[in-house]
């Protein structure tokens, strides 16, 4: 008796990435470093840019990159969710840094850590209390006598 069975094999594509992630306040970031394409940016399928309008936001996210001297040199792919713009901008800025420390270690750790672009911001929103009308720190107005 005889079987006629067809094997399916699926053919994966190695692609060599970093992976990193990044976080601020209730945003997280998720960066993927290509080091064997050049380009852009990419932040959740748009050019990041397009997604963080503005030159401030141009400035600080470029900053880790003019660090390292290496602005063009590798394709960033980040998803990034959670928080605000700028929550999510600090998340993006703390996810590159770390990928570049990863690629070259020795070269790039120093340079970053000094400028504090490893140090996780561990600031975030303060919880609301009981008894505070809805806000973290406001108390009842007490009488003047």
């Amino acid at each position: 008796m005889a079987i006629n069975s067809k094997k399916t094999i699926k053919k994966t594509k190695e692609v060599k990435y970093i992976f990193a992630v990044g976080r601020r306040k209730s945003a997280t970031a998720k960066v993927r470093l290509y080091t064997d394409k050049k380009g852009d940016i990419d932040v959740n399928g748009k050019p990041i840019g397009k997604y963080f309008l503005g030159e401030t936001a141009e400035n600080l996210f470029l900053a880790p990159l003019r660090a390292c001297n290496v602005i063009g040199k590798y394709y960033f792919s980040i998803k990034v969710t959670g928080s605000g713009t700028m929550g999510q901008l600090g998340a993006v800025i703390h996810g590159i840094s770390r990928s570049l420390a990863l690629v070259e270690p020795e070269k790039f750790q120093s340079l970053l850590r000094r400028r504090g672009f490893l140090t996780r911001d561990p600031r975030a929103k303060e919880r609301r209390k009981v008894g505070t009308g809805g806000k973290a720190r406001r108390q009842k107005q007490s009488p003047k006598r």
